[in-house]
């Protein structure tokens, strides 16, 4: 069954259109007839297990796999960062933010971008250098400065520090609110997506489960995070009697869905 999430309107049209996406790799089938809007501007979180189809719808809306014969519309502006940074060792930061910038003026593009994400210092850096705060801060620098209509994140703060990460939450919404990218996050995090998205979709066996609108203003939500918390880790197969993390580690309240 399709599930339509973000309808088209006269007033403005989505950044990206999916209409009845299936993809097959051999006899499996990982994604199942998808619809899929999302909005100009839009910040959205996909959530889902391990083999549900998250990574393969990505690579769709990334263009990295061919959609031939399928009902999708991309913009040809976007850009990916993924949980891994990427980063040439052998280019120097600067450099590295610079591919395939026209040279007569990347560097000056690349140092603006640096500044956005506070690394003007470390410009001259080699990667090897960066911590991986700095590492994904220069792979978002990277991705921010091609002024992508659609930014694509791929787990991207998965392997660093809680504190770190706090911090990188706290940036990409501030460059998020200064470009307006249409942002769509992969995580496996209930309470990063809580935080930082506009909507949440729960994705499984390669179709959208579950979708929750989140209408508080970011850094006002906790009034609706303990009940929204529970529905997105219920939709993950997840029981949790209170929904609060902090309850939850309490003693047994906590049950893997049959």
């Amino acid at each position: 069954m399709s599930v339509t999430l973000f309808p088209t309107t006269r007033e403005a049209a989505p950044v990206v259109r999916l209409r009845g996406l299936t993809r097959r790799f051999g006899t499996n089938t990982i994604l199942h007839d998808l619809d899929l809007d999302v909005a100009r501007g839009e910040f959205v979180a996909l959530l889902g297990h391990s083999g549900s189809g998250k990574t393969t719808l990505l690579r769709t809306l990334a263009g990295l796999d061919p959609a031939e014969g399928q009902d999708v519309a991309i913009p040809s502006a976007r850009a990916v960062a993924f949980q891994d940074a990427r980063l040439l060792p052998w280019k120097k930061v600067w450099a590295n933010v610079a591919l395939g910038l026209p040279r007569k003026d990347a560097r000056v593009r690349a140092d603006v971008a640096l500044a956005e994400v506070a690394l003007t210092h470390r410009a001259d850096a080699w990667p090897l250098t960066l911590s991986g705060g700095e590492a994904q801060r220069t792979a978002l620098a990277r991705a921010l400065v091609r002024a992508p209509q659609l930014l694509l994140l791929d787990e991207p703060f998965a392997a660093l520090d809680a504190l770190t990460r706090m911090r990188m939450h706290e940036l990409i919404l501030k460059l998020w609110r200064t470009h307006r990218p249409a942002v769509l996050i992969v995580t496996h995090d209930v309470d990063e997506a809580i935080a930082l998205a506009d909507r949440v979709l729960v994705l499984d066996r390669g179709r959208i489960a579950l979708e929750e609108r989140i209408t508080a203003e970011r850094g006002q939500r906790s009034g609706a995070v303990r009940a929204l918390r529970r529905r997105l880790l219920a939709a993950l197969g997840v029981e949790v009697a209170s929904g609060s993390y902090a309850d939850a580690v309490a003693g047994g309240a906590v049950e893997a869905a049959e």
